[in-house]
């Protein structure tokens, strides 16, 4: 059976310098007990490595919200059975709520065990402090994702449609109008329409 716990902190650093050290996923282990290991594998996948009520867990997990200062939530999508959303909420200018929502479902007596004893409850506090401690102690992120995934997973598509197209502005910056012939040497105007194809959209 599914269960979920939810925890919040307050942190006296903004709202953005929270949300951008928490896009950090392979700094995790600094700060949450029983990670041993996260590795970023593209923006929107990641492979956990963790220690459960004394179990090694293995899983690899996919971010299916992602939105700048205010969301993350990720799903795991093989191995262990796990789910979270962290909200990040601005209390004023210098101070910001993390809220934690996670749902998991205890696999095997050694975590069912556990959960009778709300070990995943108090880890999940734990964990929260730690990356108070940790970020305040800082005061500026380590790094920081400021891209949009839409619910689902999925690229924001308003936001793809903004982003500037690289080939584009290389192309502006070199497709000029050659200079009239009788101002530019004849064999450096052959070699003017060479250079535009090359620079061309395939």
């Amino acid at each position: 059976m599914t269960r979920k716990v939810e925890k919040s902190i307050d942190v006296d650093v903004p709202v953005t310098t929270a949300y951008n050290q928490w896009t950090q996923f392979e700094e995790f282990p600094r700060f949450m007990g029983g990670v041993r290991e996260v590795r970023q594998l593209d923006d929107r996948r990641t492979h956990w490595i963790a220690e459960i009520a004394g179990v090694q867990r293995e899983w690899d997990a996919t971010i299916v919200e992602q939105v700048p200062d205010r969301t993350v939530a990720w799903a795991a999508t093989d191995g262990t059975t796990n789910a979270g959303t962290v909200r990040f909420a601005p209390l004023d200018t210098e101070r910001t709520q993390v809220h934690l929502l996670l749902e998991y479902e205890p696999e095997g007596l050694v975590e069912q065990a556990g959960e009778r004893l709300h070990l995943v409850d108090r880890q999940a506090e734990s964990d929260l402090a730690r990356f108070k401690e940790y970020i305040e102690g800082r005061q500026v992120e380590s790094g920081g994702w400021r891209g949009t995934i839409a619910p689902g997973g999925l690229p924001d598509p308003s936001e793809e449609a903004d982003l500037p197209d690289p080939a584009a502005r290389h192309r502006a910056d070199t497709d000029e109008e050659p200079p009239p012939p009788e101002t530019e040497p004849e064999e450096a105007t052959a070699r003017i329409p060479a250079s535009r194809g090359a620079d061309s959209p395939r």
